[in-house]
């Protein structure tokens, strides 16, 4: 220090308090202090947007039908009253037709018993067109007849099952306390994986 801070005048008044220093280097970390108490639940978030269907890559369905049907009309759509597997709900019950949500290759199967001494004939229907036929002659036995196919369907279009009559009886046989008539649908594989 220079002389003239190192004397003392006794006789003299306190000075100003001087400018800041710069700060000076930093110490050593100090212990890690315990642990703070949980702070309150916060509010329940929005819910978020709904997902596109095309990531639920699973499609099935399982109908059957209990009550016969007599196609009184040239064409006769057939519905179901009895729901085995109806995955997400992509078979409509009360239109009788599955909706495709997931593009792929799809299996579709259908059983039927036909009636004695009745024709039956039925299409396998992709939209508006039919794709299988499901056919028995009338005979004075009755039998269970089986159709499957293949389909490779885009989203949006429909499956569904309809009853065409020509000159003769058209019939399926089914009763209230058993089912004769069923009708099948899973996704193989989706379009996009």
């Amino acid at each position: 220090m220079s002389d003239q801070y190192s004397q003392v005048n006794p006789t003299g008044k306190k000075g100003e308090m001087g400018e800041k220093g710069f700060p000076g280097a930093a110490g050593k970390a100090g212990e890690r202090g315990l642990r703070g108490l949980s702070g309150r639940k916060g509010q329940k978030g929005q819910p978020g947007p709904q997902g596109h269907s095309c990531k639920q890559l699973f499609a099935a369905f399982s109908v059957g039908r209990r009550k016969p049907l007599h196609s009184s009309d040239y064409f006769q759509h057939v519905t179901f009253d009895m729901e085995f597997v109806n995955l997400y709900q992509h078979f409509n019950m009360f239109s009788g037709k599955f909706f495709c949500y997931i593009p792929g290759i799809y299996y579709f199967s259908l059983n039927v018993h036909t009636w004695n001494f009745k024709e039956t004939y039925v299409h396998l229907m992709r939209n508006e067109q039919a794709v299988a036929i499901l056919y028995a002659q009338p005979s004075d036995r009755s039998i269970m007849q089986s159709q499957s196919l293949m389909l490779d369907l885009q989203e949006g279009e429909e499956v569904w099952i309809r009853m065409f009559k020509r000159e003769r009886e058209n019939a399926i046989y089914s009763e209230e306390s058993d089912v004769y008539v069923i009708f099948n649908g899973h996704l193989i594989k989706p379009a996009l994986e």
